[in-house]
């Protein structure tokens, strides 16, 4: 990705004299300077001068827009600023806008207040007049309101400036689809020009054998390297297989994991969809090739899923340099516990779950899988870590996009499973596994889903609202009545 910066922009206007402005410029480089310091912010803040005039607003709005490390523009009223010196600025900007709703003094200063204090620090007063004309024009921002040194506040900018480098790079995620989607399935399925058109998301389908001769062209010495990098990392659970034999069948996934990066690359893909029902000359369908690409950062989806490969995709890019993260996956929907108490879905997919949402050990397996007529395919093998997380479903309405977003509890399964040779996860959707279940499939929710540990309902919501598409969220406060009202309202707003 790019070294993305954020733009700080500071209103205000010439009334009180040039002694105010000095004031305004040197308490909103202050600001940004203990912002940056914080340690908490994933990019860096770049300070503007002072606007008071709509030429200025205007001009740097577009220096913004032509700017490709500029990644947004955080906006702050320290003083009055009249709103119709932001109309054309606003009109021409076409990147992600937070309101920072602050003052530079913490508390009222009450034993030496007056009225020169009044007019110079009057925030409460100016950003009420920019936030009228910035909702009056329609323009989705984000709001964050709190004093600029308070770490909630900071933590709020930070988790903001993940979800605004969602929207950025959503225009540059592309999704190649090896062959098409499997056959007679609905929810795989969806209009790529109008996912172009609101995401910017760009979805081409190849012939498999086309990417099969990446694979076939890899060399033997790269695929012996790589085989060898699995054998130092994972565990090799043979459970009876003959040791070189299992080997074989492991090197055909080196070779399809170099083949298909090689593919990506050359063609500039970030996201792939494979199919089972259509391999071609690929020996195996594609396993633990995929989850290590997904462990590098691409998008993937099963079966022809191109929605949620690319929103594994943009998971990954938001979650990109975050410390301690937990981990972004593709995940399928399986089998219920139904147990009182002990309510939850077992997760998992045929073989591609990415390994970063592993806790202890990953090994590899060997076993047969009785889709996609191959021989038996190599996986990654491991169970998930706990603690909350999201699912997200983006689905095709056929007039609309609707991105459903559920929390969910990520939990230890009871018991080993032995026999299921696949990497699992297991939760219990908010706000229960009944509610959570039934809102889910009310709402049109997929069996496939992106998810993830280290994003929040709140960015993935903010980035659905910037590209104009309906969001529902499915959490702890959900009723089944709220949520059918809702998405009867949402029908009429997003006709």
């Amino acid at each position: 990705m790019k070294q993305y910066k954020f733009w700080f922009a500071t209103g205000s206007q010439d009334l009180y004299g040039d002694e105010c402005l000095a004031h305004v410029a040197e308490h909103s480089q202050k600001i940004v300077e203990h912002l940056n310091k914080s340690g908490m912010l994933p990019y860096e803040i770049v300070w503007k001068p002072t606007f008071i005039t709509n030429e200025l607003i205007r001009k740097t709005f577009n220096e913004a827009n032509a700017d490709e490390e500029c990644a947004g523009v955080i906006t702050w009223m320290h003083t009055f600023s009249p709103a119709k010196s932001w109309i054309l600025g606003l009109q021409e900007y076409r990147k992600p806008l937070m309101h920072l709703h602050t003052q530079f003094n913490e508390e009222i200063p009450y034993d030496t207040i007056d009225m020169d204090f009044m007019n110079e620090n009057q925030s409460a007063h100016g950003d009420r007049e920019y936030g009228h004309i910035v909702s009056r024009m329609g323009i989705e921002r984000k709001v964050i309101v709190g004093h600029w040194a308070d770490e909630n506040v900071i933590k709020r900018i930070a988790s903001w400036m993940r979800t605004a480098i969602g929207i950025m790079e959503s225009s540059h995620i592309r999704v190649v689809r090896v062959a098409d989607n499997m056959r007679n399935v609905a929810v795989t399925e969806g209009d790529k020009v109008e996912a172009q058109i609101k995401f910017g998301w760009e979805i081409d389908a190849y012939p498999v054998n086309e990417i099969a001769e990446y694979v076939a062209d890899t060399g033997k010495a790269d695929v012996d390297t790589l085989v060898e990098e699995y054998y130092d990392k994972y565990e090799i659970l043979l459970e009876g297989r003959d040791p070189e034999e299992f080997k074989r069948h492991v090197a055909v996934q080196a070779q399809i994991e170099l083949g298909f990066e090689r593919f990506l690359k050359e063609k500039n893909y970030q996201a792939i969809v494979t199919h089972f029902g259509d391999l071609g000359a690929l020996k195996q369908l594609p396993g633990l090739a995929i989850q290590r690409l997904m462990e590098k950062g691409y998008g993937f989806g099963g079966e022809g899923d191109w929605k949620t490969a690319a929103m594994v995709r943009l998971m990954k890019i938001m979650t990109a340099g975050m410390k301690d993260a937990k981990g972004t996956s593709f995940m399928e929907d399986y089998t219920y516990n139904l147990v009182p108490g002990k309510e939850g879905i077992l997760q998992a997919h045929m073989l591609e779950v990415c390994p970063t949402i592993s806790e202890g050990p990953i090994g590899i397996k060997v076993t047969p899988l009785s889709m996609g007529d191959r021989e038996d395919p190599a996986r990654l093998v491991f169970t998930s870590k706990t603690g909350k997380g999201i699912a997200t479903s983006l689905v095709d309405l056929g007039n609309r996009f609707r991105l459903i977003i559920n929390t969910v509890d990520c939990k230890k399964v009871e018991k080993p499973m032995p026999k299921l040779p696949v990497a699992t996860a297991f939760w219990t959707p908010e706000p229960s596994l009944a509610t959570g279940a039934e809102a889910w499939i009310l709402a049109g929710g997929a069996h496939h889903t992106a998810f993830t540990y280290d994003l929040t309902a709140e960015q993935m919501g903010d980035w659905a609202a910037a590209m104009g598409i309906e969001v529902v969220y499915i959490d702890k406060d959900t009723t089944i009545r709220s949520l059918k009202n809702e998405m009867l309202w949402n029908s009429v707003a997003f006709r």
